[in-house]
C-alpha cells in the first residue's frame, strides 16, 4: 500500500514537500515515481527514481525546481518541491514497481499507486 500526504495551499514561489509511505513491501526494491492529474487532464510523470543503477528523472516542466528522494530506513519516498506555480496545482500520486530506465516516467508502467494529494497553488 502507497500513501501520499504533504499536500495543501501555498503561493505561488512557495515550497511544499509530498511524502509516500509504503507498507507491505520493501520500496528500495522498487522504483518509485511521482505524477500529477490537473482537473480534465490526464495523469502526468514529473518524477522518478529508479532502483539498480539508481538514477532520477524529471518531466522538463520541474526539472530544477522538484527534487525526488527516498528514505530507505523509513520505507518512504518524497517529493520536495520549490519555487512552486499555479500550473503546479493538481492531484499528486506516487506509483511503486518494476521499472527501469526512463520508462519510470510513464504511468502505465505502474501497477500499485496510492490515493493522491491535492495542491493547490495560488498566484
Amino acid at each position: 500500500q502507497l500513501v501520499e500526504s504533504g499536500g495543501g495551499l501555498v503561493q505561488s514561489g512557495g515550497s511544499l514537500t509530498l511524502s509516500c509511505a509504503a507498507s507491505g513491501f520493501v520500496l528500495d526494491d522498487y522504483a518509485v515515481g511521482w505524477f500529477r492529474q490537473a482537473p480534465g487532464k490526464g495523469r502526468v510523470g514529473i518524477s522518478c527514481i529508479n532502483t539498480w543503477p539508481e538514477s532520477t528523472n524529471y518531466a522538463d516542466s520541474v526539472k530544477g525546481r522538484f527534487i525526488i528522494s527516498r528514505d530507505n530506513a523509513k520505507n518512504m519516498a518524497y517529493l520536495t518541491m520549490n519555487d512552486l506555480r499555479p500550473e503546479d496545482t493538481a492531484t499528486y500520486y506516487c506509483a511503486s514497481d518494476t521499472v527501469y530506465g526512463d520508462g519510470c516516467l510513464e504511468p502505465g508502467e505502474y501497477d500499485s499507486w496510492g490515493q493522491g494529494t491535492q495542491v493547490n497553488v495560488s498566484s
